[in-house]
């Protein structure tokens, strides 16, 4: 096979003959003989002239080969109390019985499909289905708000829409019906019919376009693979924290469908038999990738959770379904550790189960601190895995590829490129920076298979937003350098540069010195305008559990002391004198921070409220704690 060294040396002086030999591990209706189409920069086009399913590849492939009976998915949902698994057989009979069901709805090939589900084996059934006939799916966030829903059914313009009576965020029930009619009350496109799964939390009302799911499964008659040609759309994702007209990014089938074939034994070391417990939604491009295609694509198990890291009851649910489930890679976000280490600071669930299964911790979706690091693999004692990728990529741009070699590991960085993502960063003049010094990490064209090949119906953004800025290149929006080892250091997006009296200032670097502090759990920190300066920083930390942050004089000495680390360890340049203690920092429900709506409040500027935040209430303490000063 062999090391990662020559591995990504082939995959940046040979592409064509890397990727289609990747492919080749795929079923083919027609093999690819081209690798790349190159004839329209930047559209390019992967195996341009191959036709495949991507529902028979993540099911029928492994049933044909004897491996109906193997576990594919197991649903564990301690919200409801359920657990039940889906053999191979069992899923690849419900995708293709669901696949008839919206080829009575009348969906066809490259008819879109908008999925607005909970995390219920159905979602991914109803992804899969989609996938089967050809049809494109957009999945959008359970319970996101009517307008915001509103405005993706009129960019994507489904046939069909597809849902359920409700969903379980934590201790509540919240009906999805009323919030599905108010988006198509508000919507300018109708769909022609809405499937509807009722769930016993909540019975939805059902009117004349509506369609029950049990009812129509009942009498449906299974759909066969339809073949599609490689560069067809899989699905349509639009990214988190969009207003205004969503970015639609659109995923193609032969080049996703490789790349995430090629990433499961490689960079998570999970192959056929083996399970991944990957804890984020379906609603994100994570729960694509790595709950529903990749685990299925490499004929693993996949673990599909309905439940929180903390409250659904404990902190201790991740160690459960691994200790039940026999999980050997587990992937979440940092913030789901985070969470876990405010309301466990010393771990002590983990000594409820057993854990020695468990191989490797995956984390992705926002910079991981140092400090939660060795916070993670001082408890598990297992490596602990940065990896860095985004919406637009469709799978990770740097990794450490568990799978090939474990490559060291340092704090702080997602280590090291993975194949076909040839990385730089640049100044703002295009030139490349120094070794150690901050700028635009870019990732030069043509990307790799499973990267984005446009934007659904706006090419024009596409260009503008992503290969504008420096020719021959997309832009990531994310900042940070390299090291003299070809380690990445992802700093934090672009906008999270601050400039203090002309010296720009990574905020990461900011987090990186509080998170170290005892008794921070989690913290941000922000640049605010300043008519001396231009910006100086502000923190904001959430204390772990057990400590009283409303003792005598705590909040000054905490902010002394977190003062005085930024200053030894950044310089006086910083001018960090502002830290507040607040219970929570405001998130999208996939656990990024709201940087930019924060810095607006602490501006005074009347911040609107973001569609993709989690909990609304942590805006109205943040303003309150800004008033206070």
């Amino acid at each position: 096979m062999g090391s990662y060294e020559e591995i990504f040396r082939s995959s940046v002086e040979d592409p064509a003959g890397f990727w289609l030999r990747a492919a080749s591990d795929l079923d083919w209706h027609v093999a690819p003989t081209r690798a790349l189409d190159e004839s329209n920069p930047p559209f390019y086009k992967w195996f341009p002239d191959g036709e495949l399913n991507v529902a028979h590849n993540a099911l029928d492939r492994h049933v044909d080969a004897g491996h109906g009976e193997r576990a594919a998915l197991i649903y564990d949902s301690p919200v409801t109390g359920t657990t039940r698994t889906y053999t191979y057989a069992q899923l690849r009979d419900e995708v293709a019985t669901f696949a008839g069901v919206l080829r009575d709805q009348g969906v066809g090939h490259g008819d879109r499909v908008v999925i607005y589900m909970p995390m219920v084996p159905e979602a991914a059934i109803a992804m899969l289905a989609c996938a089967r006939i050809g049809a494109i799916h957009s999945v959008v966030f359970g319970g996101f708000a009517a307008k915001e829903l509103a405005v993706r059914i009129d960019d994507a313009a489904p046939t069909v829409m597809v849902s359920a009576s409700c969903g379980i965020e934590g201790k509540r029930v919240i009906e999805y019906k009323p919030l599905l009619d108010k988006a198509i009350e508000l919507a300018t496109h109708k769909p022609a019919r809405n499937v509807v799964l009722q769930r016993p939390q909540a019975e939805a009302s059902m009117g004349a376009d509506d369609v029950d799911w049990a009812a129509a499964v009942a009498t449906a008659t299974p759909a066969d693979p339809v073949p599609v040609a490689s560069t067809d759309p899989l699905y349509v994702l639009y990214t988190s924290g969009t207003t205004g007209k969503p970015k639609g990014v659109v995923r193609d089938c032969g080049g996703y469908a490789t790349a995430l074939a090629w990433s499961m034994p490689n960079i998570y070391d999970v192959g056929p038999g083996e399970t991944i417990f990957t804890a984020s939604d379906v609603g994100w491009v994570v729960g694509h990738s790595y709950i529903v295609y990749a685990p299925l694509l490499a004929g693993a198990t996949t673990v599909l959770y309905e439940g929180k890291p903390v409250g659904t009851p404990d902190a201790g649910q991740f160690w459960r379904v691994v200790a039940e489930h026999g999980v050997k890679s587990l992937f979440t976000a940092p913030t789901a550790f985070r969470a876990i280490k405010k309301e466990d600071p010393d771990g002590e669930y983990t000594g409820q189960y057993d854990l020695s299964g468990l191989k490797y911790l995956f984390l992705a979706g926002e910079r991981l601190d140092p400090e939660t690091y060795r916070w993670a693999a001082d408890l598990l004692g297992i490596p602990v895995i940065d990896h860095w990728w985004q919406t637009e990529t469709g799978w990770p741009v740097a990794a450490n590829p568990a799978g090939i070699e474990l490559l060291d590991i340092k704090p702080g960085s997602p280590t090291r490129p993975m194949p076909g993502w040839d990385i730089e960063i640049l100044d703002e003049t295009g030139r490349p920076t120094e070794t150690g010094v901050d700028g635009a990490i870019v990732a030069k064209l043509p990307l790799p298979p499973g990267a984005f090949p446009t934007l659904w119906n706006d090419e024009e953004r596409y260009v503008n937003s992503y290969m504008k800025a420096f020719e021959g290149y997309y832009l990531t929006g994310d900042g940070g350098h390299l090291d003299e080892d070809g380690y990445v250091f992802v700093m934090g997006r672009t906008d999270d540069v601050i400039n203090v009296a002309g010296h720009r200032l990574s905020t990461g670097g900011m987090e990186e010195v509080l998170a170290s502090h005892a008794d921070v759990a989690e913290c941000a920190v922000i640049g605010v305008a300043d008519t001396m300066k231009g910006q100086v920083p502000r923190g904001f930390v959430v204390l772990k559990a057990g400590v009283d942050g409303t003792a005598e004089g705590y909040e000054d000495r905490l902010r002394d002391d977190l003062v005085a680390m930024v200053r030894d360890q950044i310089g006086a340049v910083a001018s960090l004198k502002d830290v507040a203690i607040v219970p929570a920092l405001p998130k999208t429900r996939s656990g990024k921070v709201l940087r930019k709506t924060m810095r607006g409040i602490a501006d005074g500027a009347d911040e609107p409220v973001p569609s993709t935040i989690d909990d609304a209430t942590v805006l109205d303490t943040l303003r309150s704690v800004l008033r206070r000063e």
